[in-house]
């Protein structure tokens, strides 16, 4: 498994060029990018494996019936995660560390919903080689679920 994700990290290098993502020097107040993926049950059920949050409301449909939700709903911080994939790997990309982020969760997130997680950069610390983001993660509708601010290193020079 391990060659698999290297070659993967290896062909993605190839087809950028370089291995880092954009550095202080090259970001720009107002730079956005984004990723999108559907939530799916299996996702759900990863996730609550991966973390131990087995909490009914994500993983049992005739409890999480009972909720407020009237049904069953993605993880928060899956939803969150989202986030992580587009620092990570496309803005500021390859070479980014994470350090806050605040958030805020406005509406439920279903199965089957297709979230879009989107970053803006809104503010760029040099002397600190840090830069804030606005964090959103919207659905299928473009009804925001989640909102927010991340705080990162951008990868260096």
């Amino acid at each position: 498994m391990a060659f698999f994700l290297l070659l993967l990290i290896y062909v993605k290098t190839k087809e950028r060029g370089n291995i880092m993502g954009k550095t202080i020097n090259e970001l720009k107040v107002g730079d956005k990018d984004h990723f999108e993926k559907t939530i799916t049950e299996t996702d759900v059920y990863l996730y609550a494996g991966i973390t131990g949050d087995f909490n009914p409301v994500h993983i049992n449909q005739i409890e999480a019936e009972k909720t407020m939700f009237k049904g069953r709903i993605a993880h928060g911080m899956l939803t969150a995660g989202l986030i992580s994939t587009v620092l990570g790997t496309k803005l500021p990309g390859t070479g980014t560390i994470y350090l806050g982020q605040e958030l805020k969760f406005t509406k439920p997130v279903r199965i089957g919903d297709t979230i879009k997680a989107e970053v803006e950069v809104i503010e760029i610390i040099p002397e600190k080689n840090r830069v804030k983001l606005k964090t959103t993660c919207t659905n299928q509708n473009g009804e925001v679920v989640l909102e927010g601010i991340a705080t990162v290193l951008a990868p260096k020079e």
